[in-house]
């Protein structure tokens, strides 16, 4: 008698948990280190203790004006000066400056009140989870994107997957039975899946467009030719502009406030993020007034462009091509910079939502195949090392750079790179323990070590940053502590859980 081909969800049931089980891992990352990310300005400032808090009434064109002051003494022949403004989430000014089209970049921070060089401690601040979220970090070129955007691809194949497969997919979203085993990791599965789903969709397909050009860059090469394509596509895609060469003629500067004033007729108060001056002081020179992403979902550039010498409009670029528009807006909704506060903590729990559902398919995955007759006891062990490692390992490295800001010198050589080396050193020992202790023990001390160095954060970051704290930094203290008491549950109830 022929044995019956297997139905479309029995297919799909078989890509849903390999494409899960090949991804988990880096997907598990990306989800936490992504959503630490929508806080990555805020979490700078915590990095940065020294720093001053930012003012409560801060006039942006006062504050660009003590920025010109300080490049014109501090960068004086210069090719092109660059400041950042701060914002309602970002406490200094971040200023640069080039000489040559081809020279190198020098930066500083500076005060919003007096423009003065400012000398924090030396961190690579919230912008290392950022870029680890895509690109993985230490990879040579591009090769982690390519990477992250083929877990994006097999998410998405997941997701599709998983909703073929879940006949009661909305009635089981109502159902969760706790102390039941395999039972209870698949309840908590599916409750994260659905309850995340349209968030996980989005993310991951507004991630894929983020880096299509790296992907698929044929269309742009076709459009803008083999030798032009990237300054081409550079200047359509981010606030780039042609200048005309020095003229060697000197000319005062135009006013910068009159020429700020206007973007904020248009754009509205507080929404100018960036200023930009070529060859100052020459006749030549242009000032450019950037709009900021704050308020706008599209990310796609907008300025106004000026005569630096007598202030005259030169171009405005306020729209975009319907193609730049959709780029520009599924990058703004994959960023999240437009969200106020509110919607910027939802996108936050949604990405740990995330994490949750692959941690919770990583563990059922080792659960259903423990019980399984014949099972490869060598690969079992391996993935529920593997496990704890990437699940809790990760949570306890994050600590650890954390605890590297505060307890490396200041005055250390590379200080940034080694807050950088301690994530890795602290991820890299806790896989080592894992793969020595595993089972249920390694749960067990890795949570536990997770909530010993969230909890000691607070306490420390109290005895070195000093009291009183300003509000920013009581709120990650407290977000830290919580943190903390949620790895010290997870660590007496995953264990049992992982037995059974």
């Amino acid at each position: 008698m022929e044995s019956k081909a297997p139905g479309l969800r029995q297919r799909m049931a078989g890509l849903h948990v390999w494409a899960g089980v090949l991804a988990g891992w880096l997907l598990y990352a990306i989800f936490i280190t992504g959503g630490i990310s929508y806080f990555r300005e805020e979490l700078t400032q915590w990095l940065r203790p020294e720093l001053p808090a930012r003012p409560a009434a801060l006039d942006q064109a006062a504050a660009a004006r003590q920025a010109l002051a300080t490049l014109a003494r501090e960068a004086a022949g210069a090719d092109r000066w660059q400041f950042d403004l701060p914002g309602p989430r970002n406490n200094v000014i971040e200023a640069s400056w080039e000489h040559g089209a081809d020279g190198d970049r020098e930066r500083v921070l500076l005060s919003p009140v007096d423009g003065a060089v400012l000398h924090p401690r030396a961190t690579h601040g919230g912008e290392f989870f950022y870029y680890f979220h895509f690109s993985l970090h230490y990879l040579p070129g591009t090769l982690g994107r390519w990477i992250v955007g083929l877990c994006a691809m097999m998410a998405l194949v997941v997701l599709v997957s998983g909703v073929i497969v879940h006949r009661r997919i909305f009635s089981d979203f109502f159902t969760f039975r706790p102390g039941k085993g395999q039972r209870s990791w698949l309840d908590a599965h599916n409750v994260s899946s659905v309850l995340g789903l349209p968030f996980y969709v989005m993310i991951m397909y507004t991630g894929l467009v983020t880096l299509m050009l790296t992907y698929l860059p044929w269309g742009a090469l076709a459009v803008f030719g083999q030798q032009q394509a990237r300054p081409a596509m550079a200047q359509a895609m981010q606030a780039r502009f042609d200048t005309p060469a020095r003229s060697g003629v000197a000319a005062p500067p135009a006013a910068l406030a009159p020429l700020m004033a206007q973007a904020g007729a248009r754009w509205g108060a507080g929404n100018i993020g960036r200023v930009i001056v070529t060859h100052p002081g020459d006749a030549a020179s242009r000032v450019a007034i950037v709009r900021g992403d704050g308020g706008r979902i599209s990310v796609a550039p907008a300025y106004l462009l000026f005569d630096g010498a007598n202030g005259a409009l030169l171009a405005e670029r306020a729209h975009s091509s319907p193609a730049l528009a959709t780029w520009g807006t599924a990058y703004g909704l994959h960023l999240g910079r437009y969200a106020d506060p509110a919607l910027r903590w939802l996108y936050f729990f949604s990405s740990m939502l995330g994490a949750a559902m692959v941690a919770t398919g990583l563990v059922l995955w080792t659960v259903k195949r423990r019980t399984r007759p014949g099972a490869s006891l060598a690969w079992l062990r391996f993935t529920q090392a593997g496990n704890a490692a990437c699940v809790a390992g990760l949570i306890t490295a994050v600590a650890g750079f954390l605890l590297a800001n505060r307890l490396l010198p200041p005055g250390l050589a590379e200080r940034a790179q080694w807050e950088v080396h301690g994530f890795f050193l602290c991820w890299a020992a806790t896989a080592l323990y894992a793969a020595w202790r595993g089972g249920a023990a390694a749960w067990r001390a890795l949570w536990w070590l997770a909530a010993a160095l969230w909890c000691v954060l607070p306490v420390l970051d109290a005895c070195l940053a000093g009291l009183p704290q300003r509000a920013l930094f009581v709120g990650f203290d407290s977000a830290f502590a919580a943190t903390g008491l949620l790895c010290l549950y997870l660590g007496y109830r995953m264990p049992v859980a992982t037995r059974q």
